[in-house]
């Protein structure tokens, strides 16, 4: 699981730095832009998750 959570991760920050390339940051809330932006939102949002995941699986083998 620990593997692959770091797939995972890697996948977003590649899919993050794609969105951003498709980015028209002169006016980013028209067209592709805003398709872009929303696939930035939720790359970041997709790490995080994964980093409380692995937080809490780190806890629950503490604790253990």
């Amino acid at each position: 699981m620990k593997i692959f959570s770091y797939i995972i991760i890697a996948i977003a920050i590649a899919l993050i730095g794609f969105n951003l390339t498709k980015v028209n940051f002169s006016n980013p809330f028209e067209g592709d832009s805003s398709v872009a932006l929303i696939g930035v939102i939720a790359g970041l949002c997709a790490i995080v998750l994964l980093l409380i995941f692995k937080a809490s699986k780190s806890i629950e083998e503490k604790t253990k």
